[in-house]
């Protein structure tokens, strides 16, 4: 199989536009974001940009051989809780790395796969040492959302909108003025609440 190179692994030109370490809040903003908005809200809040969740994951394995469960709740942690990438992700991308030869597999007593860096995998580590770096800063960002604030009481009060969105809109039809109104105001809070020093 052929791989043009390793690009895909975050780096090139797409490395840092706008992806630098504060950005851990404003995605941590938009899980928030998804408290009242659902599940397609959710999966908006993009955590990691194309190569990236790879390049995580050869971190993370690089540490020590690791199955692929144990790199979802290591992941999870780095993210405070916030964030767990599927195992419909991780799975298909720890093939991919390792047809790339940028981690190996092998089974363990139990049959299960454990991965372990390959060579390969270590030279890109260290190729993207400032690309890691990055992320892993915005990875504390989000998991850094509940000790920036009083996470109880930003629960109440996004409950307290929740609700009172449900009440007010029940009986509103789809496109009616008083849902733009609603929607109007929520983009001022959220304005509001980016702004603030």
């Amino acid at each position: 199989m052929r791989y043009a190179n390793y690009n895909d692994c975050g780096s090139g030109s797409r490395r840092g536009r706008g992806w630098g370490a504060m950005n851990g809040q404003k995605i941590a903003r938009a899980f928030a974001a998804a408290a009242f908005e659902g599940a397609k809200a959710k999966r908006r809040a993009r955590v990691f940009r194309r190569g990236e969740l790879r390049l995580v994951l050869l971190h993370l394995i690089s540490q020590e051989p690791r199955h692929g469960y144990d790199l979802i709740q290591q992941i999870e942690e780095l993210t405070g809780g916030h964030y767990a990438p599927s195992p419909g992700i991780v799975y298909p991308t720890l093939t991919l790395m390792a047809d790339m030869d940028l981690i190996d597999e092998q089974a363990d007593d139990g049959g299960k796969k454990i991965y372990s860096i390959t060579d390969a995998g270590t030279s890109l580590l260290a190729d993207e040492e400032k690309h890691l770096s990055d992320i892993l800063s915005r990875l504390e960002g989000i998991a850094q959302m509940d000790r920036a604030s009083d996470g109880a009481s930003i629960r109440r009060a996004t409950s307290n909108l929740k609700s009172a969105i449900r009440i007010r809109l029940a009986d509103e039809e789809k496109g009616s003025e008083k849902i733009l109104d609603v929607a109007a105001i929520i983009d001022e809070a959220a304005s509001k609440i980016e702004r603030l020093k």
